[in-house]
């Protein structure tokens, strides 16, 4: 499995950020690639996403689902089909986080997206690609546009969150670390 967890401070609370995270067809707003997301349920463990995503010559609807949630701390999700992922957005008090002191913000927490996935998983015959073209050649594409990606929701998040954008810092971690 690969892992790439993303994390950041935001200076909203836990349960702002929480509501915010929980909308997931808002996350077009957030990312260059994902195109259109429809959804079954409420929100809670079990509900259902179709997430449609547009890269290059390529398309791809991944299938989701909520797995747990631990409201304001926790959203977990996994892939339904075609490849092995899952992962969560964890949200933490960060009493301690640069700007709380200078007067201008009052809460932080502390956001992270953790993502697994197996890139080999990937179902033969899910992403019907061009002629010539190999799934082992999209999947080393693909890599880094998922750490590019992740950073790019990250930042977004801040600005939507806090009403304008300013410079984020993120701490990124993948394993292995050719992510």
């Amino acid at each position: 499995m690969d892992t790439l967890e993303v994390s950041t401070v935001v200076y909203c609370s836990k349960a702002e950020v929480y509501e915010f995270l929980l909308d997931f067809p808002r996350y077009t707003r957030l990312s260059k690639h994902l195109r259109e997301v429809t959804q079954d349920g409420d929100g809670s463990p079990g509900t259902e996403y179709d997430l449609t995503f547009a890269w290059w010559k390529l398309s791809y609807t991944a299938h989701s689902r909520v797995t747990d949630v631990d409201p304001p701390d926790r959203i977990d999700w996994e892939l339904t089909q075609d490849l092995d992922a899952h992962g969560s957005w964890l949200l933490e008090d960060d009493p301690d986080a640069d700007g709380l002191d200078d007067g201008d913000h009052e809460v932080a927490t502390r956001v992270r997206l953790l993502v697994e996935f197996d890139p080999h998983s990937a179902k033969p015959g899910a992403i019907d690609l061009p002629r010539f073209v190999s799934l082992s050649w999209v999947i080393e594409k693909v890599r880094p546009l998922i750490q590019d990606e992740a950073e790019r929701v990250v930042r977004r998040l801040v600005a939507d969150l806090e009403g304008e954008s300013r410079s984020v810092e993120l701490e990124i971690h993948t394993k292995p670390e050719s992510v």
